[in-house]
């Protein structure tokens, strides 16, 4: 094993359900696109990482979510064949219903989960996968399995969450209680280390900082919730959350309001390409 082991077993994270992940996001699929000004900014700066002139007669969109990439995908390379995937069944049969008629023949739907896909060895072009993978029990295991399916000289791009996410909100809660009431995401050398566990003959991990905007606190919960993307960690609290604490949270976030009068929400994203 690598001498670094010791900070991926240091990394433990939550146990969550992905049957509450794949319920969640089936429910928010309605409500997904309007409010997912993040999943789009980054999922458009994951594709900007492509190599210039990079083409792909074979694509895996892997949790592919609404499909709103899917179609970015089919547009950008025009694909012989793209295959798109997802846990959450109502996510899929929503980006099925948004698939233009003229590409129907070409793209092909799959409920799976992403650590064990359902291709054979060799399948595809380029695996695109833009926050997805922070809900992965396995990380590793996406990575192998990335690995396996795409061709020689085929790429992986991904992008997933850091732990920095949503710190404010964080440390708005501190205060509070002791219980988890944000997503808890894998440190950025944890994520190094599996990608480079692979193999691949080339790899590269970059990072940088979201900062999103809102008036108001619960404009950002909302929207959360709206993306079916609020906490399902398993060591959230179960009971309900008072009118007092509530207001607490407002007060403790209130410190990080800038000067020109918005409330920030910070997410810490990663953005992997890997060559096979």
């Amino acid at each position: 094993m690598s001498n670094t082991q010791p900070m991926i077993e240091s990394f433990i994270p939550a146990p969550v359900d992905k049957s509450r992940i794949a319920a969640s996001f089936s429910r928010s699929a309605a409500s997904y696109d309007s409010v997912a000004q993040l999943q789009q900014q980054v999922g458009n700066q994951l594709l900007a990482k492509l190599p210039a002139g990079f083409t792909a007669n074979t694509i895996l969109d892997a949790g592919c979510g609404t499909g709103y990439f899917t179609r970015e995908l089919t547009q950008r390379f025009n694909p012989d064949q793209i295959y798109a995937v997802d846990l959450a069944a109502g996510m899929l049969n929503y980006a099925a219903d948004k698939t233009a008629e003229a590409d129907q023949s070409r793209t092909h739907w799959a409920q799976t989960d992403v650590e064990h896909l359902p291709f054979a060895d060799n399948s595809f072009d380029l695996v695109y996968s833009s926050l997805v993978v922070q809900w992965c029990a396995d990380l590793e295991a996406f990575f192998r399995e990335a690995k396996r399916v795409l061709k020689p000289g085929g790429i992986l791009v991904f992008s997933t969450l850091g732990p920095r996410t949503l710190y404010e909100l964080k440390e708005a809660w501190k205060p509070i209680d002791q219980h988890v009431h944000v997503n808890e995401f894998m440190p950025y050398e944890c994520v190094e280390q599996l990608l480079s566990g692979q193999a691949f003959s080339t790899d590269a991990i970059s990072s940088g900082d979201i900062v999103l905007s809102y008036q108001r606190l619960n404009q950002l919960t909302k929207e959360l919730k709206s993306l079916g993307a609020h906490n399902m960690n398993e060591q959230q609290s179960s009971g309900l959350t008072g009118k007092s604490r509530i207001k607490a949270l407002i007060e403790n976030y209130e410190q990080f309001r800038s000067t020109d009068g918005i409330l920030p929400a910070t997410y810490e994203v990663y953005y992997g390409l890997a060559v096979v």
